[in-house]
């Protein structure tokens, strides 16, 4: 009997209880309100607080987490985790009048590939204005010197 609690106790830390209701993909939910629409990548839901309310419950439940930024939007308060999170984003709507709406999305390999993709192309851009400055500059030097070198040889 004891070998069955024992390897029932351990189920329980080997396979955690999963439970939708308080978190979407690691990401805490308020358990007042209602679901608009929940996928795989995204959760929307409405709750009757206030958006400063909604914020200060995020901010308190995100707390432990380094990597996570905040951005105040005139439309929104956009929460982003730069960690390895399973979620990315969560977007706190500011102009509802029925409520305060709530986006969480799952980090996806579109917004990780397309990023890379943009700091790989940057970089030779960046190569580029700088080859461009060099020949320019090089140009005019070779010519300056040029124009000394024949006055100091007549």
């Amino acid at each position: 009997m004891r070998k069955y609690l024992f390897l029932f106790l351990v189920s329980f830390l080997i396979f955690p209880v999963y439970s939708s209701a308080e978190d979407f993909l690691g990401a805490p939910v308020i358990s007042q309100g209602e679901t608009i629409e929940e996928t795989d990548d995204r959760f929307e839901f409405k709750s009757d607080l206030s958006h400063d309310e909604v914020v200060t419950f995020y901010e308190e439940a995100l707390k432990e987490f380094r990597d996570i930024k905040y951005r105040d939007w005139p439309t929104a308060t956009y929460i982003e985790d730069d960690g390895k999170l399973l979620w990315h984003s969560i977007t706190i709507s500011k102009e509802d009048k029925e409520g305060t709406t709530i986006v969480i999305m799952k980090d996806n390999w579109t917004w990780i590939i397309g990023t890379l993709v943009l700091r790989y192309i940057g970089v030779f851009v960046v190569l580029l204005v700088l080859l461009i400055g060099m020949s320019i500059s090089g140009a005019i030097i070779s010519r300056t010197v040029g124009k000394s070198d024949k006055k100091n040889a007549v």
